[in-house]
């Protein structure tokens, strides 16, 4: 029998969903489970771009331009704009997700064998688009301590070779909800520039920034545009993951050149979802406070209550909606499994993500688990008391 690729051996499972099919038994066996696995937002998808998608006037459906429809990227450029990044539409390709404007960039501005350098923890799919455009990751570990701050600039350098050919971000920060302040990405921008490396930026939570913290792009640092790829999504923005609208963006011609072969090879984005994304620019800025407001208070509620449970610790992001916790367990692979295998309190448990999955290095991340506070606070209360039950009677508790 032929056996399938290296590449499809060495690609790794999503630690978000690897666990589903357990949940799945959970859920047959009468199980209710709170999904803080996954960042699948419950907030309403906004009714300007649901109603465009309803109200589509279209008789053929066709491809649209590979680059995506431009009175789409005309509307898009101005609403980077309003962020004070100042793009062209031309300097837009619009992607099936965010997840294919990764993946078109790692191929577009590395080589096979490159190298490119990205905070840890980190989205753990960053590790899955590495592998299929055949780049390796060099992992800078961030730590709880503090938050998950930006790693010393030396800490970069040190990784540095002949196949280093790029860094890469996200911020705010998934796994951590960590924001780079201007201090942090203009030390980048110098080793950046230092080393001729690209530096790749993946901001699709720039609308969900708390506490009166400024954001900054990587494109409102001076004197880097050729270097700079920022990767973008309306999946969490306005609350439309199922649309499969993403964007990359460059100032730098010859990557863009590059990266719109890899987009025809593809054909076209969705036009659905150009369309509902399109529309979705008009959502009122009301809609936004109210979801940033909701937000505030859910990162809250859970901060609390995990930083009150016996030996757990956890940092209080600035941004995005999730949140890294410390737990005084044994392996939380085999907890987040035991979560929801063995575990029930009055018929209810919580599914996490294991934060080993969100590392590159070998054996980190082993007591910590993501959050997603994705959920209403009723239910997210009911989730931070599941989880304290089970910390209590969990059989591979540390001490």
């Amino acid at each position: 029998m032929p056996s399938v690729s290296i590449k499809g051996n060495t690609m790794p499972a999503s630690p978000i969903r690897k666990l589903v099919p357990y949940a799945e038994t959970a859920k047959k066996a009468g199980k209710k489970i709170y999904h803080l696995n996954i960042g699948q937002p419950d907030i309403e998808t906004p009714s300007t771009l649901l109603d465009a998608i309803k109200n589509a006037d279209i008789k053929i459906l066709e491809y649209s331009h590979s680059a995506g429809i431009e009175s789409y990227r005309k509307k898009l450029a101005g609403y980077y704009n309003g962020f004070k990044i100042n793009v062209d539409w031309t300097d837009i390709i619009i992607t099936t997700g965010g997840s294919e404007a990764i993946e078109i960039a790692m191929m577009t501005c590395f080589n096979a064998g490159d190298e490119i350098i990205i905070p840890e923890p980190f989205y753990a799919n960053y590790n899955g688009f590495s592998c299929a455009a055949d780049v390796t990751v060099k992992p800078v570990k961030s730590t709880i301590e503090n938050g998950f701050a930006l790693p010393p600039i030396s800490e970069f350098e040190k990784l540095i070779t002949p196949k280093t050919k790029g860094i890469m971000i996200c911020n705010p920060g998934n796994p951590t909800g960590y924001l780079y302040s201007r201090q942090e990405l203009e030390l980048l921008k110098e080793l950046v520039l230092k080393y001729d490396l690209f530096l790749l930026s993946d901001e699709v939570y720039r609308e969900f920034c708390y506490d009166g913290r400024e954001y900054v792009s990587v494109m409102h640092l001076e004197g880097i545009d050729q270097n700079i790829v920022l990767l973008d999504s309306i999946s969490k923005r306005y609350s439309a993951c199922g649309a499969r609208i993403g964007a990359m963006i460059s100032k730098n011609k010859e990557v863009m050149a590059a990266a719109l072969k890899f987009a025809q090879a593809r054909l076209s984005p969705p036009t659905f979802g150009q369309i509902g994304a399109e529309a979705a620019l008009n959502t009122p800025k009301e809609y936004f406070d109210r979801v940033q407001k909701e937000y505030v208070e859910r990162r809250d509620l859970v901060i609390e209550s995990l930083n009150k449970m016996d030996g757990v610790f956890c940092p209080k992001p600035s941004g995005a909606f999730y949140c890294i916790a410390r737990l005084p367990i044994d392996n939380s692979d085999k907890f987040c499994q035991w979560l929801l295998e063995s575990f029930e309190h009055n018929g209810e448990t919580v599914m996490l993500a294991p934060a080993t999955g969100f590392y590159s290095t070998p054996g980190s991340g082993i007591n910590e688990v993501r959050l997603a506070y994705v959920l209403n606070k009723e239910d997210l209360a009911k989730a931070m008391t599941c989880l304290e039950n089970a910390l209590k009677v969990y059989p591979g508790r540390v001490i």
